[in-house]
């Protein structure tokens, strides 16, 4: 069972690009982030026309992220447990023939300070009690997507220029990282511990020709997700195409039976 992560940058801006690289890699499941798209907005029809189920967590103009399955899609919760007044929609989760998929975007957070970086590291704490109530479910469980947090130098093209960024400062690693220690797994290092494997490049000062990337997509993983990971990796070369996003796929191959 393939399982990916992308944070599509507008969703009507990178459709042809979407429905692309779906009909040539055929995940079993999709989880958008910055869809930048209400509901009743979403172009279903080219995606469903692929054969996959929908479910979406829209805004306009901003944030929003999906659900796309081959499977049914069962479960829905939309929006992050533990604040009943936020506006913003960064979380989405389901479950998809028996795996719990978690579909976040993690705040950026710049400026630093300001209430921005403060959102951040209150999102944290969320996805942190969030975190833990998965783990005691022991299902088969993962939270994926675009996490804005640079977990450590190797993720990055230049920590020294990074370092105080809101991606990569002292608060935002001490947060993932508790998260991280509870017991779940950063998949994609359990592959490689290479350096240089970004998921980011900016559209600015030729980031991409330059490999001035940073990894900040991330799928964790429960314990019973991690007995079941095949594989893991990163669709580089979508950052080549035309009209690209400015992330790439990441996805995890878990041995689920169909």
């Amino acid at each position: 069972m393939r399982i990916a992560s992308f944070n599509i940058n507008g969703i009507k801006a990178r459709l042809d690009n979407l429905t692309t690289w779906l009909e040539e890699t055929r995940p079993d499941v999709v989880l958008l982030q910055e869809i930048k798209s209400v509901d009743e907005n979403f172009p279903r029809e080219p995606i469903e026309s692929l054969g996959y189920n929908i479910e979406t967590h829209g805004q306009k103009s901003f944030n929003g992220v999906a659900i796309l399955s081959r499977y049914p899609i069962e479960d829905v919760v939309r929006g992050l447990p533990g604040d009943d007044d936020d506006p913003q929609a960064r979380w989405i989760e389901a479950t998809i023939n028996t795996v719990r998929v978690c579909g976040l975007y993690l705040p950026n957070g710049n400026p630093v300070p300001g209430d921005k970086f403060d959102y951040k590291l209150a999102w944290m704490e969320r996805l942190y009690a969030r975190a833990q109530d998965l783990l005691a479910t022991e299902e088969i469980a993962l939270m994926a997507g675009d996490y804005n947090i640079i977990p450590q130098a190797e993720d990055v093209h230049d920590p020294d220029a990074w370092w105080g960024d809101a991606l990569y400062r002292p608060e935002s690693l001490a947060a993932f990282r508790k998260i991280l220690n509870l017991g779940f797994t950063d998949a994609f290092r359990t592959r490689t511990a290479a350096p240089m494997n970004y998921t980011f490049w900016d559209f600015q000062a030729g980031a991409w020709p330059k490999n001035n990337g940073i990894r900040i997509d991330h799928f964790l993983l429960t314990p019973q997700a991690a007995d079941r990971l095949n594989d893991c990796q990163i669709d580089r070369h979508m950052r080549g195409r035309e009209k690209p996003s400015d992330h790439v796929p990441i996805w995890v191959e878990l041995d689920i039976p169909a």
